[in-house]
């Protein structure tokens, strides 16, 4: 993991602490906790820029398992892309929601992958971060691939 990444990362998991009281989840007994979320992750991690056509900055390798990207492929890609043209809307007015109150909880809803095929995020929750001067650096979304029963450390916060 470089050191950028790492850095990016933490600015992620603080903006996550900043908006919701709790850092990103992840089982107790995890000894590098960005390199887990990175690669070990059940759950989908992904950020985009503050430009006027957001891009993707970030991307784990569970979220590129869903989009079937690869880290390359993501990286730069307008986020807009990940919804298909009838959910923008919907899209929009969640980020709108997340820009006014830092944060959304609780969204369920269809995106398209690389080939444009559907598929259902779950559970997810979007909030802004911020970089080391504390100026808005993105938004990031934690969400899950299937509904199935979450494991226990997902709730001890």
């Amino acid at each position: 993991m470089t050191n950028a990444l790492f850095e990016l990362l933490k600015l992620i998991d603080r903006g996550f602490m900043h908006h919701l009281g709790y850092q990103l989840p992840t089982p107790a007994n995890i000894k590098n906790r960005y390199q887990w979320l990175h690669l070990y992750s059940p759950y989908s991690l992904l950020a985009h820029d503050v430009s006027d056509d957001p891009k993707f900055i970030y991307a784990n390798y569970q979220a590129r398992y869903c989009f079937k990207y690869n880290e390359e492929e993501i990286i730069g890609l307008p986020s807009r892309l990940s919804a298909a043209n009838q959910e923008q809307q919907i899209r929009q007015k969640l980020l709108l929601t997340v820009k006014q109150t830092g944060f959304s909880k609780n969204y369920s809803g269809p995106r398209i992958d690389k080939y444009n095929e559907p598929f259902i995020i779950h559970d997810g929750t979007v909030w802004q971060f911020y970089n080391q001067n504390e100026e808005l650096a993105g938004q990031a979304a934690l969400f899950w691939p299937d509904d199935l029963h979450r494991p226990d450390w997902f709730y001890n916060k």
